[in-house]
């Protein structure tokens, strides 16, 4: 059934999302947290960059 959902919320008009997951470096403990975010594909490397 999963695959039918995934499949029916696909639409010709809509743009393709990527997950970007960055690991960032804490101030206070020095350990690392992730962060997550959908970006458009087109967007990718200048959020990366940032």
């Amino acid at each position: 059934m999963a695959k039918k959902v995934v499949a029916s919320l696909r639409n010709v008009n809509t743009r393709n999302f990527a997950k970007v997951i960055k690991a960032v470096k804490s101030e206070k403990t020095g350990a690392y947290t992730f962060k997550e975010e959908m970006v458009p594909v087109e967007l990718v490397k200048d959020h990366l960059n940032k």
